[in-house]
């Protein structure tokens, strides 16, 4: 199992890098792998406000479909627009290519909320 040690990660299995005031918004290798293959990613949240805990889209994969919330408050700046194409990209590539969103951070104490990578992994293997 992959996890990197720049990203701060949720018990949702969302992770978010946070550069400055930006920050981009996928799931874990841990989530794509339960998952199984993805075939459709939905984001119809592109330029709205969302708070910490909403959804920001869904992740359709062959045995389930996913909500992906929001690890932080923000506002939803960008959606990838590779995954419309290539969704495989979130089982692929989830930590690079198969970023979900990038978002401009509203409230960054919400951050302190998070898991680092240890405490997630400790989490994954509590599960």
């Amino acid at each position: 199992m992959n996890i990197l040690d720049n990203l701060k990660y949720t018990r949702d299995h969302e992770w978010i890098k946070v550069e400055g005031n930006s920050a981009w918004i996928g799931i874990s290798d841990y989530a794509q792998s339960q998952m199984g293959d993805i075939v459709y990613v939905e984001v119809e949240t592109e330029g709205e406000i969302l708070n910490k805990g909403e959804s920001l889209g869904s992740i359709e994969a062959v045995k389930t479909v996913e909500d992906i919330y929001m690890p932080v408050s923000g506002e939803i700046v960008e959606f990838n627009e590779k995954l419309i194409e290539k969704p495989d990209l979130l089982n692929k590539d989830p930590y690079g290519e198969g970023w979900i969103v990038k978002i401009t951070l509203i409230n960054p104490s919400e951050l302190d909320d998070l898991l680092d990578s240890q405490s997630y992994k400790e989490f994954i293997e509590s599960l």
